[in-house]
Order: C-alpha cells, then sequence, then structure tokens
C-alpha cells in the first residue's frame, strides 16, 4: 500500500525520486539560514567583518564551501534531484558571539532548491567551525532552517 504522505516513496513502499516531467518550469528561490556560535577568543580575531585564522579568511572560505556544496547537493542527498543552479548567494552576519548565514539558492526548472539552500548554508556553518577550532573547540552549529521558499506549488515564509 502506497503511502501517500511521502512523496519519495513509490507504490511498492520503496525509496523513488519524484518524476518532475509533467511539473511547469517556474523560477524557484530558497533561503536557508545556519547560526554559528563562536567564542569570545574567537571573536577577539574579528577585523572589518572577516576572522583571519591559520587558514585564511574564514567567512569567504565558508561562502564559497557553501557554494561548491549547494552546487553537489544532487550528489550527496540520494533522491535529490540533479540541477544546475542559476543563482548561489550569501549573507554572513555577526550578532554578538552567533554569525548567521543565510544561502540563498535561485533556479528556473521544475523542482525547487529548498536542498542546494540547505546545504549551503550547513557547509558554510561547518567550514567555519574547521577553520576556527585550532582556536577553539566551544563552536556550537546551533541549527540550520528554511526561511524561505518561491515557486512550485507552494510558496513558504519562516516566521519565526
Amino acid at each position: 500500500m502506497k503511502n501517500d504522505n511521502f512523496s519519495h516513496i513509490d507504490s511498492d513502499n520503496n525509496p523513488a525520486m519524484v518524476n518532475v516531467s509533467d511539473k511547469q518550469v517556474t523560477v524557484r528561490k530558497a533561503t536557508a539560514r545556519s547560526t554559528v556560535q563562536l567564542t569570545e577568543e574567537i571573536m577577539s580575531g574579528l577585523e572589518q567583518g572577516e576572522i583571519q585564522s591559520k587558514k585564511g579568511p574564514v567567512f569567504q572560505t565558508a561562502i564559497i564551501a557553501g557554494t561548491m556544496a549547494a552546487k553537489k547537493t544532487g550528489e550527496l542527498i540520494p533522491l535529490c534531484h540533479p540541477i544546475g543552479l542559476d543563482g548561489c548567494d550569501f549573507s554572513i552576519e555577526v550578532k554578538g558571539l552567533e554569525v548567521m548565514i543565510e544561502c540563498t539558492a535561485t533556479i528556473a526548472a521544475k523542482t525547487g532548491v529548498e536542498m542546494e539552500a540547505l546545504t549551503g548554508a550547513s557547509l558554510a556553518a561547518l567550514t567555519i567551525y574547521d577553520m576556527c577550532k585550532a582556536l577553539s573547540h566551544h563552536i556550537v552549529i546551533k541549527e540550520t532552517r528554511l526561511i524561505a521558499k518561491t515557486g512550485g506549488k507552494k510558496d513558504f515564509k519562516y516566521n519565526g
């Protein structure tokens, strides 16, 4: 018996990629946010909006890593469609000891880009951890969440 609650389960209850061949091409956009909590020790290295570590500029490297990850999402998540992103943009904001990373992925396609935005934000957060861990292991990746999506069946906006 097919479970209609899950789009990635076929009629035999096996995992299956969603067939998007009948969907319309629309502009689809998704934004995800990851929050990283750093320490005072790490933040003392903050200069003009950029943290430098022995490995180089932390935020710039995180943006490159996040972009690379977003572009490879279809290779990393088993039932995710491989897509060529039209855009992948990042913003990084420091609030106190927290670093807010937002990744916005955009495409004109038959499938959405939520997973690409989530993957980009997640890998950017992991890169910040990696580049700062020599200073302290008291780094916490607090959360990663979808903030908004447009295009496709329904739009979404996080209200929190």
